[in-house]
């Protein structure tokens, strides 16, 4: 909005030339961040007092950590908190006619919406189980589709009107139409290694990403700052592959492909780093908010969003380790237990209790240990993913 402003106010008074800093895409990320970690630091006491005297509390599961249940009854739903500092910041400093920062908000606010669902559920109903995993999957899955059969054309194209046009020729062809390499699957580390997908395989492979990177924060999300601090690296280290991508000269020297309008998704990352710092504030041990699902949801699938409009979908699993661990320990912790139970008639575990963080509780380790270690690695994940930037 403002980018549009300083722009109208420069038509009428050309000899404003300051107003050119508007124009920077580096300027405004950086103010993005600053105004999404200003509100959130603003309005964190009043959004936790409101949560407060609504009685949302944290239900926390009887069979979980003997010492999380003094947590029971912190607020939670603070992911209310990140979304406004996010989508205010970005709403204020991106440029309203990029089509990649609409669906990605489009993205992010949807899967919020889903997790708001399953906390009232959880807080009002007092069911510690929220929305049922079935229903909570189908809808993830509309809007994970929906998003992956845009961003098919609309990566492949560089305006809206030609993406209509392509998604037609793909109509009339029987549904068989040859996409450009840059809506193929990028391999790190080799130079112009990409394999074709299809239109099928760019879909199911986006619905994986954005889907798969939702539910594998909120699974990390277990512990104070947990999931909070991981997202605002990965999604910092993603904006510098939106800001590459977006740059022709840069894309070309670092063989990456070019992805016209990518480039202003480093002001939704900023914006999306910013909110989380704020909210690690309130989030630090002992926490005085919880993010809950509305938060968790909706911040994996924004990481998940921009990995796949800047083709970084294997660099999103690397810097986002720690995601991908704590999701398949439950995966293999639940598969190993029910096969242990048809085969053995008694169900065998392959942790002290999943996700991957509670063993380590399980084993000694205190909650900041635990939390302090994942942050650690996911720092070390980010420079191996940023490093794919130059060494292929």
């Amino acid at each position: 909005m403002l980018l549009s402003l300083a722009q109208w106010l420069q038509a009428l008074q050309p000899e404003w030339g300051f107003l050119r800093v508007f124009q920077y895409l580096t300027f405004r990320a950086v103010m993005a961040a600053m105004t999404a970690l200003v509100i959130g630091l603003a309005a964190g006491p009043a959004v936790i007092r409101r949560l407060t005297a609504l009685k949302i509390g944290q239900p926390i599961r009887g069979y979980g950590v003997e010492s999380h249940l003094a947590k029971s009854g912190t607020p939670t739903m603070g992911g209310v908190l990140i979304l406004v500092a996010l989508t205010t910041a970005t709403l204020l400093w991106a440029d309203w006619s990029n089509r990649f920062i609409w669906i990605t908000l489009a993205v992010t606010l949807g899967f919020g919406a889903i997790g708001w669902v399953d906390d009232w559920r959880k807080v009002v109903r007092k069911d510690p189980e929220g929305m049922r995993s079935r229903e909570k999957y189908f809808w993830q899955s509309v809007i994970g589709l929906l998003a992956a059969l845009y961003l098919v054309f609309s990566i492949s194209e560089s305006s809206n009107a030609k993406v209509f046009e392509l998604f037609l020729t793909w109509v009339r062809s029987g549904f068989d139409v040859d996409l450009p390499p840059k809506a193929g699957l990028l391999v790190p580390f080799f130079k112009e290694v990409s394999y074709p997908l299809g239109v099928v395989g760019f879909v199911v492979l986006s619905y994986l990403v954005i889907v798969g990177s939702s539910n594998a924060v909120n699974l990390t999300d277990g512990l104070d700052g947990l999931a909070i601090m991981p997202v605002v690296m990965v999604g910092a280290a993603l904006g510098v592959f939106a800001y590459v991508t977006g740059n022709a000269v840069f894309a070309r020297y670092l063989f990456l492909p070019h992805i016209p309008g990518s480039g202003e998704l480093l002001v939704f990352c900023a914006a999306m780093s910013g909110a989380g710092l704020a909210f690690l504030w309130f989030n630090a041990h002992p926490a005085q908010v919880f993010m809950g699902d509305v938060g968790a949801l909706a911040l994996g699938a924004a990481l998940g969003t921009v990995a796949v409009i800047v083709r970084q979908e294997i660099v999103l699993a690397i810097m986002g380790g720690v995601f991908v661990v704590e999701a398949l320990s439950v995966m293999f912790q639940v598969s190993w237990f029910k096969w242990t139970k048809r085969r053995y008639g008694q169900g065998r575990r392959l942790l002290l209790m999943a996700p991957l963080h509670h063993h380590f509780e399980k084993k000694g380790w205190n909650e900041t240990q635990v939390v302090v270690r994942f942050w650690i690695l996911t720092m070390l994940l980010c420079l191996v993913g940023l490093s794919t930037l130059k060494l292929r």
